[in-house]
């Protein structure tokens, strides 16, 4: 999600209540039906989706949790024994490798700064790997200034680029920009658009950030994640023509990870909310 920390708290419900809501429309209408599929040889993954870390109690929504929570959800994952896994896991199980049974996937949405700031320490400590998805518009934006607030900064290249040597996060693709809701909202089609126009203006976008990713000397994202969740029935298609091995949605449901790459894309993740506990959450994704 792209969020404007300053704005009023309760402006930002509404807005993100509505993103919500169109989310769910497009989730049924274009989300493929699922082909049964057998058990063995295969994974239950939940994905969690956290946007941004901040301190200050009057920020806390949907959308927005303390640093403390994100602790808190990482001494569970290690007291449970969970193991973090990253896009780039799922694609080495998926062509002969090893996954443990008990695997939960944690994904950072738009690159705020705080999540260099608050996440990155904390990762380190508890040993737990994640995948961001930045804003590339946003990260290009934060490169030319030198502004660090953690209230509404996003990462640098520079700092994403620290965040990959980590070792703890792996980069996806969230456009470069995207994040609008009119005309188009999302990766929506809009009315009157033919196929062609939109294919052309979604691989513009997605190859911009692309480009200026390899060009800041970060690894060349093997993920899509769907701005807002939205897409339309041919995103897919031209997520997998430019080569992506996976796509992220805003559904909230668990994923089965087979042998057989298709289970790679529209993954599900849950919305990590301020008001649960570490374990009322977990519980409630990983049964």
């Amino acid at each position: 999600m792209y969020v404007k920390l300053r704005l009023p708290r309760g402006v930002l419900v509404g807005v993100f209540f509505l993103f919500a809501l169109f989310s769910s429309i497009c989730i049924h209408i274009w989300s493929p039906k699922a082909e049964p599929v057998s058990a063995e040889n295969s994974i239950s993954l939940p994905i969690v989706m956290y946007h941004s870390f901040l301190k200050d109690t009057s920020y806390h929504n949907d959308y927005c949790v303390s640093p403390t929570v994100l602790e808190n959800d990482l001494k569970y994952l290690k007291e449970n024994g969970f193991t973090t896994v990253t896009v780039k896991d799922l694609i080495e199980y998926v062509n002969g490798g090893e996954l443990p049974q008990k695997v939960v996937m944690l994904t950072f949405d738009d690159g705020y700064y705080n999540n260099y700031y608050y996440a990155m320490p904390l990762l380190k400590k508890y040993n737990c790997k994640a995948v961001i998805s930045p804003i590339a518009s946003m990260s290009e934006k934060y490169t030319m200034v030198s502004d660090k607030s953690v209230e509404y900064g996003y990462c640098s290249f520079a700092e994403l680029k620290k965040l990959e040597d980590s070792g703890f996060f792996e980069i996806a693709n969230h456009s470069y920009d995207m994040h609008y809701t009119s005309p188009r909202l999302g990766m929506e089609q809009i009315k009157g658009e033919t196929d062609a126009e939109y294919k052309n203006t979604i691989e513009n976008d997605i190859k911009k950030a692309q480009n200026l990713f390899i060009s800041n000397n970060i690894k060349e994202p093997l993920c899509l994640t769907y701005p807002y969740g939205i897409r339309s029935k041919n995103t897919l298609e031209i997520a997998k023509n430019l080569g992506f091995k996976c796509t992220m949605t805003c559904e909230e449901k668990t994923n089965l990870i087979t042998k057989d790459s298709a289970c790679l894309y529209e993954l599900g993740r849950y919305n990590r909310l301020a008001k649960e506990s570490s374990n009322t959450f977990f519980e409630r994704i990983c049964t």
